[in-house]
């Protein structure tokens, strides 16, 4: 195992995060035609960090409040009943034209009618994240971390959130603490900070013991060229895919960890789901796609990235670590929720053994 851990740590895994609300509509209908709408507390981050929490590892989230708003109320409820401890400022509201939580409306889609998601995040609290507000050196220092995990999403929220992940970047590289980084690109977030964005993202990326991303994510935050095209098929694919992954090594050789997924949606209720890894130098790891079922693809890719982390975390075998993420981002496909939920391990190995038979 190339990533060594942190010993005596309160936190097994810490995130920063914007928390939010999504509202979906009942049974697979579109928004613009219903009207009974699911409401649930969200983040991409503690999509992540639900897969650790739930069995049974430390977990803390760092996020702003509005500060007397119900919204509010019902996440931190949220989060205490994943588990999960949190920690943050609560941020005086300012008005009704002032700060809220964002709210995330979002069509599952149904068979041949695809997904369609849409992001409100006027007034977004998370973007007042500010690194005065927490005290790294006690969280890290006294408390101890042996993860904290960075996403694309809250780094390149608003200069404050960048700063904010940058000085936790450095902070957990000061302590001992591993760092994993999921690029999450959106080309919303960039627009007019392309150089700001991109040399935060690479001084990031070079502290980071574990680097996640797609095709995309490498090339638009990091500028690594993309896979080569090569013949047809699933095979020629992963080829490209490897060798995407090598020149992100070449270019961050103290990463340990590098991995992607794949995905071919069939349609809305059929993917196929698979993942590439590369550990230390040469210890290739890949899952060929197989097919899955799904009642909402939202979170998938986090649910990987949290079982992929849960393996390390486990010191686990790293053959290990893309089975338990795959299986783990099967399940969270699963859930009306944006995160699994999972009972026990025995039910996210029963996953990537293709076992659905009835357990009593």
């Amino acid at each position: 195992m190339t990533i060594e851990l942190k010993k005596d740590c309160r936190y097994s895994l810490i995130v920063p995060t914007s928390m939010g609300i999504r509202i979906t509509p009942v049974n697979g209908q579109p928004v613009h035609s219903s009207n009974l709408f699911e409401m649930q507390a969200t983040s991409a981050e503690t999509n992540v960090a639900s897969i650790a929490s739930y069995l049974g590892l430390p977990v803390k989230v760092l996020t702003n409040f509005v500060k007397g708003s119900p919204i509010a109320q019902l996440i931190k409820s949220n989060l205490k009943s994943r588990h999960m401890d949190y920690e943050g400022p609560d941020v005086e509201q300012g008005g009704p034209w002032g700060y809220r939580h964002q709210f995330n409306i979002a069509d599952s889609g149904y068979g041949s009618r695809g997904p369609r998601v849409h992001n409100d995040r006027a007034g977004e609290v998370g973007r007042k994240l500010h690194v005065k507000d927490f005290d790294l050196d006690r969280i890290f220092g006294q408390e101890g971390v042996q993860i904290v995990h960075l996403s694309g999403l809250i780094a390149a929220l608003s200069p404050d959130t960048s700063q904010f992940c940058l000085e936790l970047a450095r902070t957990a590289k000061k302590y001992g603490s591993r760092i994993s980084f999921d690029l999450n690109h959106r080309a919303s977030f960039w627009e007019g900070r392309e150089e700001e964005l991109r040399a935060n993202f690479t001084e990031i990326a070079s502290l980071s013991d574990i680097l996640i991303g797609n095709e995309e994510d490498y090339q638009l935050c990091l500028g690594i060229q993309g896979p080569e095209a090569g013949g047809k098929g699933i095979e020629a694919q992963i080829e490209g895919f490897k060798g995407m992954i090598q020149r992100v090594k070449q270019a961050f050789p103290n990463t340990a960890v590098f991995t992607t997924t794949l995905r071919e949606v069939v349609n809305v209720n059929e993917h196929l789901w698979g993942a590439i890894m590369l550990e230390g130098d040469s210890n290739w790891q890949v899952i060929l796609p197989r097919p899955i079922r799904v009642l909402d693809r939202i979170g998938g890719g986090d649910g990987f990235v949290g079982g992929l982390l849960y393996g390390i975390l486990k010191e686990w075998e790293p053959e290990k670590w893309p089975q338990f993420g795959w299986a783990t981002g099967a399940m969270a496909t699963t859930f009306l929720t944006d995160y699994a939920q999972p009972a026990d391990e025995d039910m996210v190995w029963s996953i990537w053994e293709g076992n659905a038979r009835v357990r009593r």
